[in-house]
């Protein structure tokens, strides 16, 4: 095992249209795109396709979805470590610029206990809260193993507090800065007193504001991707993650700020691509965005 993911598994069912029917009505979608979804699960797909492959732990139900999403894990030979539910999890999403509406039908209640696995050879464990049992058992245990521990933080989940003391970099959205009633930079202030060393909230196309292992707050911009290129921003921030982990992973020595401006570039392929899969990036498809978009890679 290189790394482990943890998280919820969603079917993504994203659409393109001009507007949505309403009353008896019925109307046809320009475009759609059905993949895997889910904060940690697109992660780990991401990092997967950039040719680290980790384990993933996320639920996955016996039915004809859960078999559609076992057989995309086995496309990219990523092991499953199931949590059983009994039906597959849903979005529905509708993106229009740099936004996107979506509608979730989630089943979260696991059947049976997470799996307690064999951490050998794990470099970094990333997490997105769900499943918080399994959360604070595998991020304890990765703690104590000197193991690198990440959370994209999305929304505030039931142990969120808890969680952080054992976080090494916490990457959070401006949900959470909403739901907690702090600005950004107040945030960072939360993130460094619950003893994250690396910070960051992301703001999609108004980029990142982070510390480092130092507790300078520094701003990076998003990359300028033209308004017509702009698809589908669904999943951008966990191909982000993914794409940090992945860097981490392939590149331990380098600063925190090449990780990061590795997965803005990865962020910035994903919104020009509709649903998750074809926006996953190659390494190459990564140093092609940052060129185009200004930034040579270093």
């Amino acid at each position: 095992m290189r790394a482990l993911f943890i998280g919820q598994t969603y079917i993504d069912v994203t659409f393109l249209t001009d507007r949505l029917p309403t009353g008896d009505e019925k109307h046809v979608a320009s475009a759609y795109a059905v993949s895997f979804g889910g904060n940690a699960v697109t992660a780990a797909f991401c990092c997967a396709k950039l040719s680290i492959i980790p384990d993933l732990m996320t639920s996955v139900a016996d039915d004809w979805l859960g078999k559609m999403f076992q057989e995309m894990a086995a496309k990219y030979a990523i092991p499953l470590h199931r949590r059983r539910v009994g039906s597959s999890s849903l979005s529905f999403i509708m993106p229009k610029g740099q936004e996107r509406a979506i509608v979730r039908c989630r089943d979260d209640n696991y059947l049976n206990p997470f799996p307690v696995l064999d951490l050998a050879g794990c470099r970094a464990l990333h997490l997105d809260g769900h499943q918080p049992d399994a959360a604070l058992y595998y991020a304890e245990r990765c703690r104590a193993a000197g193991i690198l521990t990440s959370l994209d933080g999305g929304g505030v989940r039931s142990n969120t507090h808890e969680l952080l003391t054992l976080i090494d970099v916490a990457v959070v959205a401006d949900r959470l800065c909403e739901q907690m009633r702090l600005a950004p930079a107040e945030m960072l202030n939360y993130l460094k007193a619950r003893g994250c060393r690396i910070g960051g909230v992301t703001s999609g196309e108004r980029g990142l504001l982070w510390y480092d292992e130092t507790g300078d707050i520094r701003k990076m911009g998003a990359l300028t991707v033209p308004a017509h290129r702009v698809l589908d921003t669904s999943g951008a921030g966990d191909v982000f993650h993914g794409a940090y982990v992945y860097s981490y992973l392939a590149n331990p020595a380098k600063p925190w700020d090449e990780h990061f401006r590795f997965a803005r570039a990865a962020a910035a392929h994903k919104i020009q691509h509709l649903g998750n899969e074809a926006g996953l990036p190659t390494p190459e498809e990564i140093a092609a965005t940052r060129r185009e978009f200004g930034e040579p890679p270093s």
